[in-house]
């Protein structure tokens, strides 16, 4: 087999889609899976949709999850240029080669007079009002004009296009790698734009050269496109490039959370939740739009969750390191049904990869934030609170949220666990405990916090049990919570003394 070779291929309209991040991750899967190159191309050809920023947003945004380039924009290569604004010349002179061959046509309608036949195909009660084999014998091209008048158009600067000449009656035929044979009429065909009158390509032709030029050998991309393909395989035909054409694979749909419809942005902004993976910022407007990484989401979660919308390993296995999809991966696993967009789930891998991280790790942010707060927050004290809080929630962020109780003395307590916990018990227990810690050394460990709070309710008779409710309440305000002997530890021998006394002085006041 040759070579594997994979493009993606997006354009810079506006910030990258998680569908199209989708789509670059199977396609870098699949060419490491099998020893072969991935490559970025950039395909800008609609310039009136082109925005600012996009470009270095989908390059940013592939690097954040991990996806390396071999060749194309940020890599060079020797099929340069990558972007296919540069590529016009190239891209003329196969539509013009396929004019010339009688397999395209220019076309010099105006906007009135296409509208004015898609009006006479719709009284008609036409099937659809296409420009096709039928109607382009009705309009302004250069199959119903002389040559001598086309000519004397071209030469007086009279706007056109370049159109595929379809076949009127065909069967074309696609093998697509995930959905099977693929068959389609050409009358469901209609005589597509190739040239603009801008001299740019569309994405018809366009992509055709690029991917034939650059030796692309397998074209993975979204399920929007499953309805152009069959046009794709006949201008592959036209060029005289059927041999050498790449095989398809299109993806499943990713749909709404409850599952019916595609997802989009209005989905995400009403469930609360990115779809880009990267925050996006509009240059016209300023509008701001969420994403995943400033959303607090670790790049292997939101690949790992990414990989199994719409492909599964066959296994019980869900987290999987890159390295580990990329040995898993397969195009036959991919499954042909929409994918839900489980948000949830994308949540679940993210604790998952959470938990997996170094304390130390998450110790800084937590220190800067500590600091910024107005709180004394050593390093160590960081990745302790971290050690402790990284298992109870999603996202990093959250750990500096959930550890307010180990810079500040509660502010009020519980009135509903103090009314049912707090006691005579509770007061002769919490007394002891914190006259013998007076006497334990610096600084407080857990294990020794255990053992002092043992001893002292052993002197009195006091079973742990009956206490243990209310010494969280004394020392955290609240009667749930972390492991209250590390979060001793944490806050201190004097902190810990000093919170004892203030909830046995107020809270014997409130009883």
């Amino acid at each position: 087999m040759s070579e594997i070779r994979v493009r993606f291929a997006p354009s810079p309209t506006g910030p990258l889609h998680i569908g199209g991040v989708r789509t670059a991750l199977y396609n870098y899967l699949f060419a490491r899976k099998h020893g072969g190159k991935m490559l970025l191309r950039i395909e800008d050809t609609d310039q009136n949709r082109f925005v600012p920023g996009a470009e270095d947003y989908i390059v940013e945004s592939l690097k954040w999850v991990g996806i390396e380039i071999d060749e194309g924009l940020t890599a060079g290569g020797p099929h340069a240029p990558y972007r296919q604004s540069e590529r016009k010349a190239i891209y003329r002179e196969h539509a013009e080669r396929l004019v010339a061959e009688g397999k395209a046509y220019y076309a010099f309608d105006t906007a009135e007079e296409l509208d004015a036949m898609r009006k006479r195909m719709e009284e008609a009660n036409a099937p659809s009002a296409q420009y096709n084999s039928i109607t382009r014998l009705q309009m302004k091209n250069s199959l119903t004009l002389q040559p001598e008048e086309v000519m004397a158009l071209i030469e007086s600067g009279a706007p056109y296009v370049i159109r595929l000449k379809v076949p009127r009656k065909e069967d074309i035929r696609l093998n697509d790698l995930i959905r099977g044979w693929v068959v389609v009429h050409s009358s469901q065909i209609d005589d597509k734009v190739l040239l603009k009158s801008d001299g740019m390509p569309t994405y018809h032709l366009a992509n055709i050269v690029d991917d034939h030029m650059m030796g692309i050998t397998h074209v993975i991309r979204g399920e929007e496109w499953l309805p152009s393909a069959p046009l794709h395989v006949l201008l592959y035909r036209f060029l005289g490039w059927e041999s050498t054409m790449p095989q398809f694979a299109h993806l499943p749909l990713l749909l709404k959370p409850d599952g019916n419809g595609k997802l989009s942005k209005r989905d995400a902004d009403l469930g609360g939740f990115p779809v880009f993976p990267l925050q996006w910022t509009d240059p016209f407007t300023g509008a701001v739009a969420r994403g995943f990484r400033e959303d607090g989401y670790l790049p292997e979660a939101l690949v790992n969750f990414l990989a199994f919308l719409g492909w599964n390993p066959g296994t019980e296995q869900e987290m999987f390191t890159m390295d580990e999809l990329i040995q898993a991966f397969s195009l036959e696993q991919i499954h042909k049904a929409g994918a839900r967009f489980d948000i949830q789930k994308a949540k679940w891998f993210n604790h998952e990869y959470l938990r997996q991280q170094p304390n130390e790790q998450l110790a800084e942010t937590i220190a800067a934030q500590a600091t910024t707060d107005g709180f004394d927050c050593s390093l160590e004290k960081a990745a302790k609170i971290a050690g402790l809080l990284k298992e109870r929630v999603n996202f990093a962020g959250e750990i500096y949220a959930e550890s307010a109780i180990f810079f500040r003395e509660p502010q009020s307590y519980d009135q509903a666990v103090a009314s049912s916990k707090w006691n005579d018990d509770a007061v002769r227990a919490l007394t002891a405990f914190k006259d013998a810690l007076t006497s334990v050394e610096e600084p407080l460990t857990a294990e020794a916090a255990k053992t002092t709070l043992a001893d002292a309710l052993t002197a009195i008779g006091i079973k742990q049990g009956k206490i243990m409710q209310a010494l969280r309440l004394a020392i955290t305000g609240v009667g749930a919570g972390p492991d209250l002997m590390i979060t001793l530890e944490i806050i201190g021998k004097q902190a810990t003394i000093d919170r004892l006394q203030k909830a046995l002085t107020e809270l014997r006041i409130m009883s």
